[in-house]
């Protein structure tokens, strides 16, 4: 998957699966973009029944993406991993009870710490409205998301993807997402938020699944 700085993936949060489970849009996209797009005739083919597969707690995926914000897939896991042991339910409330020091000690900077509590807090207070997020329009989520202290546009964006299973979601801070389009498009010449929009207009309004197969372009196999 993208190569991306907040997240412990996309790498650990998407996986390659068989059609159990497949977003209901899939198939139509897949059709549509190898119709108009010469690059994604060639590339989705590569990986058959592969498909995106989403996350279904919203807590949950936000957690992960601030334990992964700014640090490679590996030491993200790790403290995932810990994280997970000292809270297996993954509740609000767990993580809140946990406490500051514990939840450091899995190996979260202080100010992540201070993210995690802090979303925990906002679950639990119920200031978010994940139970509406399903029947907003994408920038409303993003608005919603921005709110809480360390989630960006960008990690906002990967919820979209990841939980909601949003169809158009394209991640310009992504940049797995602008190499893949660089590589595939550009020969690997550098490529502008401008280029990567101009490409991705003829995606409309299936930009979810054709960054999904740029990702598989630059990662087969994610974790």
């Amino acid at each position: 998957m993208a190569l991306s700085k907040d997240l412990a993936g996309p790498a650990a949060d998407t996986a390659l699966t068989a059609l159990p489970g497949v977003p209901s849009y899939w198939a139509e996209a897949k059709a549509e973009l190898m119709r108009r797009d010469r690059i994604m005739n060639k590339l989705i083919p590569q990986f058959g029944d592969m498909h995106l597969r989403g996350h279904p707690d919203p807590f949950t995926t936000l957690a992960r993406s601030i334990v992964g914000q700014q640090v490679t897939v590996k030491a993200a896991e790790l403290a995932w991993t810990k994280l997970r042991e000292l809270c297996p339910k993954m509740t609000p409330a767990q993580v809140i009870k946990a406490g500051a020091g514990p939840l450091a000690a899995c190996g979260l900077s202080k100010r992540k710490t201070e993210y995690i509590l802090d979303l925990a807090d906002h679950f639990k207070a119920r200031r978010v409205h994940a139970d509406l997020w399903s029947q907003m329009d994408d920038e409303a989520v993003i608005a919603e998301l921005v709110r809480i202290r360390g989630i960006t546009r960008w990690t906002a964006e990967m919820f979209l993807i990841f939980n909601l299973l949003r169809p158009n979601v394209l991640p310009l801070d992504d940049p797995g997402l602008i190499q893949g389009i660089s590589q595939n498009y550009f020969s690997g010449e550098p490529v502008s938020r401008s280029d990567a929009r101009e490409v991705a207009a003829n995606w409309e309004p299936w930009r979810t699944v054709a960054t999904w197969y740029l990702w598989r372009s630059l990662d087969p196999n994610p974790l």
